[in-house]
C-alpha cells in the first residue's frame, strides 16, 4: 500500500493517456469477482461494495503511475451480519483482490477469534496477539467475533491489551496488513462504540445480509453439486419445507445450517443405500438424496410441535 512515487520524477503532462481498461484486465482481479459470483448466491449489496472497492484501488494505483500523489487509501474493514452469510469467503476473495492490486505482498488469509489473541495470564497476551500478527503479515488478518476481545466487566481480562497491540498495528503497519473485524451488527456497533480507537480506523463497514429462501434452496443445489449430489424431485421440494421450517427455529445460521442439514442427510443416504446392500446400485443411486433423507429431519418434528404452541428445540 505504500507509494513508491519518486519525488524527482518529472511530471507528466495532464492530458498523458491511461488505458483504464489494459489497467484492468492487467491486474486480473475479474477472475476473482467471477469466482465470488459463482462461490456466493446473492448478496448483491455486498459484491458491489467490494467491486466500488477495486475500482477505488484500482483508480489509486493509476494516479500513482501519472505521478498523482495522495495518501493511500485505508483498506481496514468490518464485516457484519449473522452466521453462515458468507463473510469469510468474501475476506478471502478481499485478500486475493489486495494482492493483486499490490496493495499486500502475499494475499494470504489468516482467520482468528479472540482465543487465538488473548492469553489466560500477565504476560500471556501480547506474544500470542504477535505470533497472529506475525503470520497476518503480507495479507488480511480476519477477526471473527471481534467483539469478545472486550469485556469491560472483568477487570482482569487481558482483551484490552491485544486491542492495543492491534491498534497499533493497524496504524503503523498499513502497508503490509489490512485487518477485517467481524461479527453480529449489533454487538459490532456497541463495540465500536466502547473502542472509537478502532471505530477510525475502519474505513469500509459492510453488512451481510440473511438469505431468503429461495437463494438457501440455490445454495444447497450448489453445495450438492460440488460434491456430485443431487436433490431428486421430490426431494427438492422437502428440502425446500426445511428450510421454510428451519428459519423459524433457534440457531439458524443461513449457509452453514444448510450445510449440516446436508451432511446429515447425505447419512442418511448412506443408511439407507446400505440397507438394501443385497441390491446393484447404479451411479445415480449414489448421487440421489431422496425425500425420506430430508423428511427423516427432527426439524420436521420440532416444527409440528411449534405450530402448536409447545415450543422449539436447538
Amino acid at each position: 500500500m505504500s507509494d513508491t512515487h519518486d519525488p524527482n520524477a518529472p511530471d507528466l503532462p495532464d492530458d498523458t493517456k491511461i488505458d483504464l481498461e489494459a489497467e484492468y484486465q492487467n491486474s486480473n482481479i475479474q477472475e476473482v469477482l467471477d469466482k465470488l459470483d459463482r462461490e456466493l448466491i446473492g448478496l448483491k449489496p455486498v459484491k458491489t461494495r467490494i467491486r466500488e472497492t477495486a475500482a477505488l484501488l484500482l483508480i489509486d494505483r493509476v494516479r500513482k503511475q501519472v505521478h498523482l500523489s495522495s495518501m493511500s487509501p485505508t483498506l481496514h474493514m468490518s464485516f457484519t451480519g449473522n452466521p453462515g452469510t458468507g463473510k469469510t469467503t468474501v475476506a478471502m476473495r478481499m485478500a486475493e483482490i489486495l494482492h493483486r492490486l499490490g496493495y499486500v505482498r502475499e494475499g494470504h488469509l489468516v482467520s482468528v477469534t479472540r482465543d487465538d489473541l488473548v492469553g489466560q495470564y500477565i504476560g500471556h497476551t501480547a506474544p500470542k496477539t504477535k505470533e497472529v500478527i506475525k503470520k497476518a503479515m503480507g495479507g488480511v488478518l480476519f477477526i471473527d467475533e471481534a467483539y469478545y476481545l472486550y469485556k469491560p466487566e472483568n477487570e482482569r481480562d487481558y482483551g484490552a491489551e491485544s486491542i492495543e497491540i492491534l491498534l497499533q498495528t493497524m496504524e503503523n503497519n498499513r502497508d503490509d496488513l489490512v485487518v477485517i473485524l467481524a461479527g453480529y451488527k449489533d454487538k459490532m456497533d456497541k463495540f465500536f462504540h466502547s473502542n472509537p480507537g478502532m471505530r477510525s480506523r475502519i474505513a469500509h463497514h459492510i453488512d451481510f445480509p440473511d438469505y431468503n429462501a429461495s437463494e438457501l434452496l440455490a445454495i444447497a443445489k450448489l453445495m450438492l453439486a460440488e460434491q456430485n449430489y443431487r436433490f431428486s424431485p421430490d426431494c427438492e421440494k422437502a428440502f425446500a419445507k426445511y428450510i421454510e421450517i428451519r428459519m423459524t427455529m433457534e440457531h439458524f445460521a443461513n449457509a452453514r445450517s444448510v450445510r449440516n442439514a446436508l451432511d446429515r442427510a447425505r447419512l442418511r443416504q448412506a443408511n439407507r443405500l446400505f440397507a438394501r446392500s443385497g441390491n446393484k446400485l447404479t451411479k445415480l443411486d449414489l448421487m440421489t438424496l431422496e425425500a425420506d433423507d430430508i423428511l427423516a429431519s427432527r426439524v420436521f418434528v420440532e416444527g409440528k410441535l411449534d405450530s402448536v404452541g409447545n415450543g422449539l428445540g436447538k
